[in-house]
């Protein structure tokens, strides 16, 4: 008499079916997902490369452009800094230019007073005891004021004897004779004056001119 019941259920074997089963669902499961994943992957993949494309673009359009314009603050800077040498230069020597030239002014207007001091000494002639201590005593001041000037810089000329020169003197007489060669500067009227290089005065001379031949009349000739 056979049994109704099954025959005995051996459950190694149900156990294996089940996991072939599951084994061939999640590899088919995993073959249709794995294309899509993929895809996309690569996808994304491929739209961060071009982000960073596009971003390194980016960055490297704005270094040159840092780079342009750090050019130019340069040069404008170095043109700056030219423009305010050459002011500063320009500015100093006008400064200087000024300087010299009210010093020039001002011994200008001592000079008449030195002029006296000389003309004094050579015309008075003191006699007395009394009149040596008042002459001593301008002569001081007379010192002092030549001594002044001289820190100053001033000169006196001294062309006695010398070719005359337009740069440096202005004749206001002259004198014929024989002893000096024409043009020579035989006496100096009103003294003149160096202010370092420059002429401060010019000195008022008297220049040598040749003796003009007495020619004979034809009645002397005769």
């Amino acid at each position: 008499m056979k049994s109704e019941f099954p025959s005995e259920i051996n459950p190694n074997e149900f156990d294996h079916e089940v996991s072939e089963q599951a084994v061939e669902q999640f590899q088919q499961f995993n073959q249709v997902q794995d294309i899509p994943v993929a895809e996309e992957i690569d996808k994304d993949r491929s739209q961060t490369g071009e982000i960073n494309i596009a971003a390194l673009s980016a960055l490297t359009g704005q270094v040159e452009s840092l780079k342009v314009q750090l050019e130019e603050r340069s040069t404008q800077y170095m043109r700056i800094a030219a423009d305010f040498e050459n002011y500063r230069k320009r500015t100093s020597k006008e400064k200087e230019e000024i300087d010299l030239q009210v010093k020039r002014n001002t011994i200008t207007e001592l000079l008449p007073v030195v002029d006296n001091f000389e003309r004094a000494r050579s015309h008075l002639k003191p006699q007395s005891e009394g009149e040596m201590t008042i002459h001593k005593s301008y002569q001081g001041v007379y010192k002092q004021l030549v001594d002044c000037l001289k820190r100053l810089g001033v000169a006196p000329m001294r062309p006695e004897g010398q070719q005359f020169d337009p740069n440096l003197h202005e004749a206001v007489m002259r004198e014929a004779t024989d002893e000096y060669p024409e043009g020579t500067v035989l006496e100096e009227l009103v003294r003149g004056y160096y202010f370092g290089d420059r002429v401060l005065r010019h000195a008022m001379v008297k220049v040598a001119t040749p003796k003009e031949d007495v020619s004979s009349s034809p009645e002397d000739s005769v």
